[in-house]
């Protein structure tokens, strides 16, 4: 089977959220059918992406995957709209292994009111899944074609719902009257670590694996007196009168009663062409480990020479496409083509426009290349270059790029700042980018990331065409620290008893924690250096600090850390950027920036330092190190000092230690030095 068919399809099944839409406007009938709810782009990409099921007020859906997203592009005669942000798409190429991914927004389009219909064509396409639904009158568990769906409001989509049509309520409740009830998801799941997931077999689970004896088409009901205590529902066959507990289902003995993994993807509608050789794991509709995304993002800088040039080189190479060997040669026709494809060149003379069409006819990496480049790419890279820009001096006060938007302004430092903070830059205007390349189930990706085959593709093409990135827009604060303060001071740190016992508790948590080829990989690779657990314990307490008065929530404020010692002829790096983001608006309202003035920012460093020297859960969580069996990924720090929401942490509230920033007590490696 070749690349290209990569998972085994039936287009008769494919999805089109809005084509029932495009019927009932043929037969001049009024209905809304398409529409069942709205989500924020962030919460598309990090929480409801494709794969994932989403809570809607009556059932639960998937986003399908990006294959159908194309049926939806494809009503407008434009090209779809791209993201420009060329160092995160070279990365994004590079994870997907496709050398001609674009990035994308959502299809969306903004309305004048609420009530015209602009962006009425476009939407995420999404299935029903489960389709196993409970009927809430008399426990009838059936398909979802065993149910009537209504969604007649054309603004009140919160009222789709599947009903039983007939339903006479439960054995013993009174009246037997035939009514109207509403049907809601049935809760079980299969799942398997390669990012496979089907529905729960209840009519095989409850007749044992045998066909009911009583019934072709068994009657199915799903009895739960018990909600809220895990498994406890119990699958009952009217027919024949079998019942079986789904508890039975649960833990490592329930396990070996489950079914072999089929190697179903519901979000492509297929199944793994080779099958899955997987044991299935029970799992619950709303369980946090059904869906992990895999994102990069980056903090978009302005262009240096050398990326435009390849940036345009690129754009060339995609909008010709085979015409750029067949017309190699003819400049004229070259420039006529660009200009069809909106690109730009009349500016460039024969010999530039020669260079360009050079590079762009550069040879593609074949697939070794393009997995040795994968395994020796390091995710900082992303980082660097962010970094050197921050660092960069600038002429004035104030410095503004309007194509990437960011917007610096220098900042002196207050006679009260600590002196390990060297540079203090307001950014007051930033624009973040961020891609989504796959999903895992179970495991986080940092989890798994020695293994690729369990990260869930999203199309089912092996070279996918695009992918679905967010654009946010905000501000932010950066700090920088002393470079040779935390060179001198991580070296007394490598050689302390406090890190030792970090290292074996990494080392622990590692092994028993990470994928199966954790045997494979050096646990060092994966465990971050003590300028990082610095740099980290240090933007949370600023997190909590700034929150107090900036007017932003905690949750709404995030870390992006830049703290890895030299290696490679990469320069060493110690500080922190602090930011809000927000994706539906232009921008967030100033009060993070306002911050930066340098004596509310000494204020609020010296505010966040003082109440990091006391906890709530002191002596424990002062004292606290990891000792053997124990494998947790943090030391003084908890969630009344120092750990944030997840949506804050980069890390998911790992390598945090208030020792490192302060002297605790029988601790001696703060960096930062009393303040007086």
């Amino acid at each position: 089977m070749s690349d290209e068919n990569r998972f085994l399809y039936d287009v008769a099944h494919a999805v089109d959220p809005l084509g029932d839409l495009e019927e009932e406007a043929e037969k001049a009938a009024k209905h809304n059918r398409a529409k069942v709810g709205s989500a924020r782009p962030t919460s598309l990409l990090y929480t409801y992406g494709p794969g994932a099921i989403m809570d809607l007020p009556q059932f639960t859906i998937m986003p399908t995957g990006l294959d159908d997203w194309d049926r939806i592009w494809a009503r407008r005669d434009s090209t779809p709209p791209q993201i420009h942000a060329p160092r995160l798409r070279d990365v994004v190429r590079m994870t997907l292994r496709s050398p001609d991914v674009q990035l994308r927004p959502y299809p969306w389009q903004p309305k004048k009111h609420s009530r015209s219909a602009e962006g009425n064509d476009l939407g995420v396409p999404s299935r029903v899944f489960p389709q196993w639904l409970r009927c809430t009158g008399c426990d009838l568990l059936g398909l979802l074609s065993q149910f009537d769906y209504r969604n007649t409001h054309p603004y009140r989509t919160d009222l789709a719902v599947f009903e039983h049509t007939k339903c006479t309520g439960r054995v013993g409740s009174g009246s037997r009257k035939a009514a109207r009830r509403t049907a809601i998801p049935a809760r079980y799941l299969l799942a398997c670590p390669d990012g496979h997931l089907d529905e729960f077999p209840y009519d095989l689970w409850v007749h044992r694996g045998r066909p009911c004896a009583k019934a072709e088409l068994p009657t199915l009901k799903m009895v739960d007196r018990l909600a809220g205590k895990g498994a406890s529902a119990v699958i009952h066959c009217a027919s024949c009168d079998m019942r079986r507990p789904m508890n039975e289902a649960q833990g490592e003995v329930g396990r070996g009663k489950l079914p072999q993994c089929r190697g179903r993807h519901p979000h492509l509608d297929a199944f793994e062409p080779k099958g899955c050789a997987n044991q299935t794991r029970l799992m619950l509709v709303g369980a946090s480990n059904l869906w992990f995304p895999a994102t990069w993002s980056i903090i978009v800088m302005p262009d240096s020479p050398q990326e435009k040039a390849d940036d345009l080189a690129d754009r060339v190479r995609t909008v010709l496409g085979d015409n750029l060997a067949m017309f190699r040669d003819q400049p004229v026709v070259v420039r006529a083509l660009l200009a069809t494809g909106k690109v730009d060149v009349t500016k460039l003379s024969e010999q530039e426009l020669e260079d360009v069409l050079q590079a762009a006819s550069a040879p593609v990496d074949t697939p070794e290349q393009q997995e040795q480049k994968l395994r020796d790419w390091d995710p900082v890279d992303l980082l660097v270059p962010e970094w050197q820009h921050l660092l960069r001096e600038f002429h004035g006060h104030r410095t503004e790029e309007p194509k990437s938007g960011l917007t610096l302004a220098k900042r002196e430092r207050g006679p009260e700042l600590r002196p390990e903070i060297t540079r203090v830059l307001a950014v007051e205007r930033l624009r973040k980018v961020n891609a989504l390349v796959g999903f895992t189930r179970i495991d986080d990706m940092d989890r798994v990331g020695d293994l690729p085959r369990r990260l869930a593709p999203l199309t089912r093409t092996s070279r996918p065409a695009w992918t679905v990135a967010t654009e946010d827009r905000g501000e932010g604060i950066f700090l920088q620290l002393d470079e040779n303060k935390v060179a001198a001071w991580e070296k007394d740190v490598e050689n302390s008893e406090v890190w030792t016992h970090h290292k074996e508790s990494h080392k622990r948590n590692f092994e028993r924690r990470f994928s199966e080829t954790a045997d494979k990989v050096s646990h060092l690779t994966r465990l971050k250096p003590p300028r990082y657990w610095l740099v980290h314990t240090f933007a949370h307490i600023l997190i909590r600090e700034l929150a107090l008065t900036c007017g932003y929530a905690a949750a709404s404020l995030s870390e992006r850390l830049y703290a890895w010692p030299a290696a490679d002829g990469r320069e060493p790096s110690a500080g922190l950027l602090i930011c809000t983001t927000a994706s539906d608006s232009d921008g967030t309202l100033g009060g993070l920036v306002q911050l930066s003035d340098p004596t509310r920012l000494q204020q609020v460093v010296n505010s966040a330092l003082r109440k990091a020297t006391r906890c709530s859960s002191d002596p424990i969580c002062a004292m606290r190190t990891p000792q053997d069996p124990e494998d947790f990924l943090h030391g003084a720090a908890c969630h009344c000092c120092v750990m944030a929401s997840e949506t804050s942490c980069e890390r998911a509230n790992r390598f945090l230690d208030r020792r490192f920033l302060l002297n605790l007590p029988g601790s001696a490696l703060g960096f930062f030095e009393p303040h007086e």
